[in-house]
């Protein structure tokens, strides 16, 4: 039994050098494709780095969109608050001067030696009617504007 055993414990250094090498190769294999493996997750980690930094900055300009919608809302309501004041002091101003138009005026009363302008009245059809001369008329009254009679307007008359 001993040459046996011998014969067969002599292949064992020899099974166990194989089983080292192909053991020292598959290390230094995976030593090959753990440093690929690493470039690959340095990459991969710059990349996650600038995905985080974008959804930050995401993060940020959405907090920033909803205070501007916010402040456009409140900037509305504001606005359209300003707008129904106005509108209702609009719709007071009207009415009173509806009242002051609609407001009985008195009418004109000609003193002694004047003469209320009408309508279809010009400067020589006055003198005519009033019996005065033209150039009588235009003295007693300086600076009226004979072409721009308004109705109404109070004019002196001559002594005849």
């Amino acid at each position: 039994m001993d040459t046996i055993s011998r014969e067969n414990n002599s292949m064992l250094p020899v099974g166990a050098i194989i089983v080292g090498v192909i053991g020292l190769l598959l290390g230094g294999y995976s030593a090959i494709k753990l440093s690929s493996v690493n470039r690959t997750l340095a990459e991969q980690q710059e990349k996650m780095a600038r995905f985080d930094s974008i959804e930050s900055q995401v993060g940020t300009s959405s907090l920033a969109s909803e205070k501007v919608t916010r402040d456009v809302s409140a900037l509305t309501r504001s606005t359209q608050d300003a707008f129904n004041q106005v509108g209702a002091e609009l719709a007071k101003l009207r009415g009173e001067i509806t009242k002051f138009n609609v407001a009985p005026k008195a009418p004109a009363v000609a003193g002694p030696d004047e003469y209320i302008v009408k309508v279809g009245d010009s400067g020589m059809k006055i003198a005519t009617a009033q019996g005065v001369s033209w150039n009588d008329l235009q003295s007693v009254n300086p600076g009226v504007s004979w072409n721009r009679l308004a109705i109404g307007q109070t004019l002196k008359l001559p002594k005849k």
